[in-house]
């Protein structure tokens, strides 16, 4: 039966792209050239007829408008969202009416808000069932969903949607859809937002409403707490609960998948009040008659922007991107993610390449090695000490900032002497494979204080006093105990960047950690190690422990180019996991 089925898609669709596109294409050019042709007979007849300038005005009006009934003509039945931006510039700049806050303005998620980067012979949004798919479920769902774009090409676009959700939700837990929805989904919301509708959005005081036959649950907490959405109506899906744990079933509940027209008409029925403006997408059929209810309707046209930058700037972000969950670190579209499951048993073998070399290898042959293998380390020092601290005198205390564990490991490496990491936790695995000593603290601020002075007097130890990682370009606020703790106090700058998979996370297993990061394909790693702290700028010199850790916390973000904040790691892990950043 699914033979016979996709003949006949396969069929429709030769005979809808090679005889219904090319008879359309011809039919618009006959009309242009019959519109073109009557205006130079009607041009021809005129001028011989009438030679005064009276006439000759008669004519020009005539021809004006016969050149805008032509453009009327090949317009389509809605205008571009570029005319209502001028209109907007023009005529509205300054003119809200006292009771714009009772109008709405609708559109839906997909193809409009945000930008579309996957083929629609998959599904615009499949990259993001596949985020759902790999960081909410596991690699063997991922890999189900990769497998489905081998027939969802053949399917009609509502079937489409139907089996990417229920591969991606089917027997998914909830606890496990929220964490994702919360942490790792925004992200991605955020750096694909339309430039051009997210102005409209941010700019109109309407009541907004979106309106999405996509599953609820994916888009709902992005759109009502990131751009402070009214309403979503989309479709819902089917909970069912075992041993107390709920999961999804990968259906629709109730009347079925949302059909936006139609939703939108209910919506609207008990205010009888059409929706004062719609947005949508010039190639979806269904958005045509969405928007056709609205007063002032208009259409999003991927091509007409292809040439603009069409990204939302980070700093006009809605809300600050600073922290955010989860591995991937690439918009997962089908060849990204098949390109991802190619690399992944080379990539293992690689990071347990890496981390031998590291471990049992001497420093300068190790960064030989490692930059042979695609890691690419930048070190730049305006202070070097590599001799040991005097009988006496404590050693050097290198403060960092924190962007994965392996921190301490670069630094130790680059600067070509062994150094003493203490860090606030860190699982079992971590500590054996780290070519450093590491010491872990009890956040015990007289015994962690303690701990640290001794360690000092053996050698230069390597702190960071965020506490925890940051992916972000934010830094966030430094505990002040290190600088009770010496004078010789020496801020490295660090910064990590990488292509394929983050190095950090806040709910899954921290000890997989290094290896993701060195999964990379060519990881980075910055550090510039800055001038020894002047004396008067430390508790020696009369300073405070907070003074001197908001100067070390300012000249870091300075030279790296980020913005501080008063965020501590107990606000990351309530955020990003619910819980104060237990190691498992």
């Amino acid at each position: 039966m699914v033979l016979p089925e996709l003949l006949v898609i396969l069929a429709e669709w030769v005979l809808y792209r090679l005889l219904a596109n090319s008879c359309y294409r011809a039919a618009r050019k006959l009309r242009g050239y019959g519109f073109q042709l009557k205006n130079l007979l009607s041009l021809s007849k005129s001028q011989s007829l009438h030679n005064n300038s009276h006439h000759q005005q008669q004519q020009q009006q005539q021809q004006n408008q016969q050149i805008q009934s032509f453009q009327d003509s090949l317009n389509p039945i809605f205008p571009s969202i570029t005319k209502y931006q001028e209109h907007v510039d023009k005529n509205r700049a300054c003119s809200v009416s006292s009771d714009h806050h009772l109008d709405t303005f609708v559109c839906d998620v997909d193809g409009v808000l945000l930008r579309q980067h996957s083929s629609k012979h998959f599904h615009s949004f499949f990259p993001y069932f596949m985020l759902v798919a790999f960081e909410g479920g596991s690699i063997i769902r991922a890999i189900l969903l990769l497998l489905s774009c081998s027939f969802l090409w053949a399917l009609q676009q509502e079937t489409k949607l139907k089996v990417l959700s229920f591969i991606t939700f089917s027997g998914l837990r909830v606890k496990e859809m929220d964490n994702v929805s919360r942490s790792v989904l925004p992200k991605f919301f955020l750096e694909n937002l339309n430039l051009q509708v997210y102005d409209i959005w941010a700019r109109t005081e309407y009541s907004k409403v979106v309106f999405t036959s996509l599953p609820q649950v994916l888009v709902e907490r992005f759109l009502r707490e990131h751009l402070n959405a009214d309403d979503v109506i989309g479709t819902k899906l089917q909970e069912i609960e075992v041993t107390g744990r709920k999961f999804y079933t990968g259906l629709a509940s109730g009347p079925g998948f949302v059909v936006k027209h139609k939703s939108a008409e209910d919506y609207f029925l008990d205010n009888k009040k059409k929706p004062a403006l719609g947005i949508g997408c010039s190639s979806s059929p269904q958005d045509h008659i969405f928007i056709s209810i609205c007063k002032e309707a208009y259409l999003w046209n991927e091509e007409e922007s292809m040439n603009k930058n069409n990204t939302l700037p980070r700093e006009r972000y809605p809300k600050p991107l600073i922290f955010h969950d989860g591995r991937l670190a690439f918009l997962p579209t089908p060849l990204a993610t098949l390109a991802m499951f190619i690399w992944l048993p080379i990539g293992f073998f690689l990071a347990v390449f890496r981390i031998s070399v590291g471990v049992l290898l001497p420093y300068h042959v190790a960064n030989f090695l490692a930059s042979m293998s695609g890691v690419r380390i930048t070190f730049k020092t305006h202070n070097l000490n590599n001799g040991r601290p005097e009988k006496g005198k404590s050693g050097v205390l290198y403060v960092c900032n924190h962007r994965t564990l392996l921190d301490p490991v670069f630094l130790t490496t680059s600067l070509g002497k062994p150094l003493t990491a203490v860090t606030y936790s860190l699982s079992k695995f971590s500590e054996l494979i780290a070519p450093l000593k590491t010491v872990s603290l009890k956040r015990d601020r007289k015994k962690d204080g303690e701990a640290m002075q001794r360690l000092l007097s053996k050698g230069d130890l390597v702190v960071c006093p965020e506490g925890t990682t940051c992916r972000e370009p934010y830094l966030l606020r430094f505990s002040p105990l290190f600088a009770e703790l010496t004078e010789d106090i020496v801020p490295v700058a660090v910064d990590a960047r990488v292509s394929m998979f983050y190095g950090t996370t806040a709910s899954g297993l921290k000890c997989l950690d290094p290896i993701f990061f060195l999964m990379n394909p060519r990881p980075v790693y910055c550090l510039e190690v800055l001038k020894k702290l002047p004396k008067e700028m430390t508790c020696a010199g009369g300073k405070s422990s907070f003074e001197v850790a908001n100067f070390i916390q300012g000249e870091l973000a300075r030279v790296l180019g980020f913005e501080c904040t008063n965020l501590t790691r107990r606000d990351k892990y309530l955020v990003l996991a619910g819980n104060e950043g237990i190691v498992r």
